[in-house]
């Protein structure tokens, strides 16, 4: 009987793709699984926010599932999980054996491997993930390799960056400042000073981030997993040396030190607990570092009123492994059924209406289409009383099938595109490091890291002073030794990709 079953299922599930060949659409999936005879699979989802949990989040689990179950006999359960818990409760969710099938990994996806809570994809993806493999550049996915394995996939996003700077709109406006001369970091002394003497209360330059410094958004190098051992200028030889005794570090060290004395930099940047836009909106705020990729340069951002514009340094955009990993997913040790979570998961990456509604909610209640791939917030709804609106297309899966929001570029995904198509790849690119063999080291570099780094980088303090102290402490944790275990693995790699 259960053979002739499976000789049933497999004969509808032919003839369903034959159907589906001869009349295909842009927003067609692989069907498979929709069988009454076949038992509903239920997964469980999750993936972290970063505000207060959305209102209609279960009417988005409900709207999924009524497609999800159509398409390939899946129900999931969405777990939505504030960020500031999340490695908390994940951990907690791997260690009691709690199902978990998909979640992503956010800047700790090598960690998450070396954990062991990815299971290898390679096969999964050949089976069960087309739509995923269509969506990527095979060298995304060569990036994802960990040992030559994959365990998760990289969301559709910017996967190069350039160093740029976020300015307020209003005071470049004011003071006419003449954005095509902004080429180098070095180009940004006149503006700044421009502003500090128009502005004596308001800091021409602030961090980025609470806690971070003011070169925490500008990069020159590859960090290769982490910034104990980088790659100058993305090539070097790859030859792995030193950050902090680079002659390029010292000479931003010194350029920091000089406008922090002079009044650029925020004064307390190295204790600030202000967020930057609070500290923009408060007028004591005017700018700061920040990564140009087509995304921030085609929107106005608002930061409670006040108007903000990203403007980009000169140089091309760079892809390395970091960047095209930052946001992975992928399924969990702890996954039931780790075909069926595959099935999903290619639904996110190729599934137009899987890929709004996670996105952005549902039609008529979150939002409205205005003109063809642009949307807005239904009349009488805003930020504020919208019951879904989280502004994460990063997060999940394909937003490049997604629509894009008023005020964004229509055309801004196939401009993402390009600028990915565009990007010089580090020749690291795919080289991911094992640190487990250097933990305590790479442990002990890291609270050196935090204590001199921050004040250094805001130009809080003398360099000149502070810089060789720096350096003699990394040294006494052991970051020669890390480097070089670093330069072995990455001779290695290159040995094996050649």
């Amino acid at each position: 009987m259960k053979k002739k079953l499976k000789l049933f299922s497999v004969l509808v599930l032919t003839s369903v793709l034959l159907l589906s060949a001869c009349s295909s659409s842009e927003n067609s999936s692989i069907n498979q699984g929709d069988s009454n005879n076949e038992e509903v699979t239920e997964l469980k989802v999750a993936f972290p926010i970063f505000g207060a949990l959305p209102k209609d989040m279960s009417l988005i689990e409900d709207a999924v599932n009524e497609l999800a179950q159509k398409k390939i006999n899946v129900r999931v359960k969405l777990m939505p999980i504030s960020f500031s818990n999340w490695m908390q409760q994940t951990n907690l969710m791997f260690s009691s054996g709690e199902q978990l099938d998909l979640m992503p990994s956010i800047y700790n996806y090598s960690q998450s491997v070396l954990q062991g809570q990815l299971i290898p994809l390679d096969e999964l993806l050949a089976s069960h993930g087309q739509g995923i493999v269509k969506a990527l550049d095979p060298a995304y996915l060569d990036a994802s390799k960990v040992k030559g394995i994959i365990y998760g996939v990289p969301t559709m996003h910017e996967m190069a960056m350039v160093n740029g700077v976020s300015m307020r709109k209003d005071i470049v406006q004011k003071y006419d400042v003449d954005t095509s001369k902004l080429q180098t970091i070095e180009d940004l002394e006149k503006v700044l000073k421009t502003v500090k003497a128009g502005e004596p209360n308001m800091a021409p330059l602030i961090p980025s981030t609470v806690g971070a410094s003011i070169l925490n958004n500008y990069k020159t190098f590859d960090e290769l997993s982490n910034t104990i051992g980088v790659l100058p200028n993305y090539d070097n030889n790859l030859k792995v040396v030193n950050l902090y005794e680079t002659k390029e570090y010292a000479e931003q060290l010194k350029m920091l030190r000089r406008w922090y004395q002079e009044g650029l930099i925020l004064q307390d940047a190295s204790t600030n607990q202000a967020n930057p836009s609070d500290l923009i909106d408060s007028e004591r705020g005017f700018s700061f570092l920040t990564s140009a990729h087509p995304a921030a340069l085609s929107e106005t951002a608002k930061s409670n009123g006040v108007e903000m514009k990203v403007y980009k340094f000169s140089q091309p955009p760079v892809s390395t492994t970091s960047q095209i990993t930052n946001t992975m997913w992928g399924i969990t040790v702890n996954s039931k059924n780790p075909e069926k979570a595959m099935d999903f998961l290619n639904l996110m990456y190729s599934d137009k209406d899987i890929a709004n509604l996670l996105i952005w909610g549902i039609e008529g209640k979150h939002y409205d289409i205005k003109s063809g791939n642009v949307i807005d917030f239904p009349q009488g709804v805003d930020a504020q009383s919208s019951g879904y609106y989280m502004n994460m297309g990063w997060l999940f899966g394909n937003q490049f099938i997604a629509h894009v929001w008023n005020g964004t570029d229509p055309e801004l995904w196939e401009k993402v595109k390009e600028f990915n198509a565009s990007a010089t790849r580090s020749k690291a690119l795919g080289f991911t490091f094992d640190s487990s063999t250097v933990k305590t080291e790479v442990a002990s570099i890291g609270n050196v890291i935090t204590q001199y780094a921050l004040p250094l980088e805001t130009g809080s303090v003398d360099p000149d002073k502070i810089l060789p102290k720096f350096i003699e402490s990394l040294k006494a944790a052991g970051i020669d030794k890390v480097i070089a275990e670093k330069q072995k693995q990455l001779d290695e790699w290159t040995q094996e990709k050649n």
